[in-house]
């Protein structure tokens, strides 16, 4: 399970470092093209905060399909949730409290009678 989990991390690191890299080189066809085209420089960052307003909503919405992406994989290969975990644990706490209260009741002699 560690190693599905390392995948899943990796995998999201480099769908994130993509989406870096891809933002750095918009801001680099960006700035060539407001040179070319004679942007003054209030032209050039207004349309460099709408373009980065427009990449920012698209990260969001690529990182909203990778987490669902992610979730949907864990839940074809049975993953447990954290959920799921603390639930377990907690009927496993209350499994122990019931022996814990059982061996008490019947104190160190009755177990052997009970033989």
């Amino acid at each position: 399970m560690a190693d599905i989990q390392e995948r899943f991390k990796e995998a999201w690191s480099h769908a994130l470092a993509g989406i870096n890299s891809a933002e750095q080189e918009a801001e680099k066809i960006l700035n060539r093209l407001a040179d070319a085209a004679g942007f003054s420089p209030e032209e050039v960052r207004r349309h460099a905060r709408e373009f980065g307003d427009r990449l920012q909503n698209q990260r969001k919405e690529l990182e909203k399909a990778i987490d669902e992406g992610v979730k949907k994989a864990a839940s074809r290969l049975r993953v447990p949730t954290k959920g799921d975990i603390e639930s377990i644990e907690k009927r496993l706490d209350a499994i122990s409290a019931r022996i814990d209260a059982l061996a008490t009741s019947q104190g160190p002699g009755k177990e052997k009678q009970a033989e």
